[in-house]
């Protein structure tokens, strides 16, 4: 199981099961004395954080980041930085059934398959509770691409959640949370164990023309790649993503820039413009008595956002770093 490491040049490889004793993360490539922001890694951490409100799992894990390399007097050395966090609120006797009966809609079952030997107390490392590497991985990233690039910013929100759609001129209302709608919508799923699914959308503002390795890494291909990576993701779009598929050419490439018809990327290298890209999420596969006895999320996009952008900062230190090797 040779592929649980993501990037060429700034590589993540991500360690642990779900009710392991600890989740960790390596970074390697990350370059010396970059600024190690302690508070910016428990900050993203306690965004995706389970128990962290009544409209997502409550597994109440306190994610506490442990740094064990790499990092000395507040900056990285050019070796690998090593992160963890301990699992203290695992409740294993709970998934005793997964081994005779997998569940609907889960792995469990193609894992076994697969691998014959497993470990099926919350699906070990198809649970969600992996993300959490990612996102320790995604801060160091994150602290590398602004040492680097300090104007480029990344941000993320849900587009839409089951039924309910967030439309541009709404954005601003609902920067701060989900809205009063979805959060009634979550948390009467969560009672009733019912689950939806929805779109995420990540903008990237600020990144230097260049980024992109063609032909087969293309900076869409990386992006792509780093966020159909993330459990029960179904489908990814940049730009008009599929609607483009509808156009005319005359019309569709004579937009203005601001509608964003590419998503800032085009021949697969990013223009300098903002970039955006949207990512569909399933519903939650637990559902109905299952999901009401355990610690199950009713939509995976809140909790998803900042894995996502985690992913998307490891892919622009990857392709930062990339680019230094473009011209001689």
């Amino acid at each position: 199981m040779a592929a649980n490491t993501f990037g060429h040049h700034f590589t993540i490889t991500t360690f642990g099961e779900s009710h392991g004793p600890a989740l960790g993360v390596v970074v390697d490539g990350c370059p010396s004395g970059i600024p190690f922001d302690m508070d910016l890694l428990t900050r993203e951490l306690d965004r995706r954080r389970p128990g962290s409100s009544d409209i997502v799992s409550q597994r109440q894990e306190p994610d506490q980041p442990e740094v064990l390399s790499g990092v000395y007097q507040d900056r990285t050395l050019g070796t690998p930085v090593a992160i963890m966090v301990r699992s203290t609120d695992a409740r294993p006797q709970e998934y005793e059934d997964i081994a005779r009966a997998p569940r609907p809609g889960h792995a469990d079952d193609v894992w076994k398959v697969k691998f014959g030997h497993v470990d099926p107390r919350g699906g070990g490392r198809a649970s969600g509770r992996e993300t959490v590497a990612r996102v320790m991985g995604g801060a160091v990233a994150h602290m590398a691409v602004s040492h680097i690039q300090p104007q480029v910013q990344v941000s993320g929100f849900a587009r839409s959640i089951g039924p309910h759609t967030i439309a541009d001129q709404d954005m601003a209302t609902v920067s701060a949370g989900l809205g009063k709608d979805v959060e009634d919508l979550l948390r009467s799923a969560r009672k009733e164990g019912r689950s939806y699914g929805g779109i995420a959308e990540i903008r990237v503002d600020g990144a230097p023309a260049g980024l992109g390795q063609p032909v087969f890494h293309k900076l869409k291909s990386d992006l792509a790649a780093a966020y159909m990576s993330v459990g029960a993701t179904i489908g990814v779009e940049f730009g008009a993503g599929f609607s483009a598929a509808k156009s005319e050419g005359t019309v569709f490439h004579r937009q203005p820039a601001d509608r964003q018809p590419y998503g800032g990327i085009r021949g697969g290298i990013s223009t300098g413009e903002p970039m955006v890209a949207r990512v569909a999420f399933k519903p939650t596969a637990t559902v109905l008595d299952a999901a009401k006895k355990g610690r199950h999320d009713p939509c995976i996009v809140p909790r998803a956002i900042p894995v996502l952008e985690a992913m998307t900062w490891v892919v622009l230190a990857d392709h930062l770093l990339r680019m230094r090797c473009d011209r001689g």
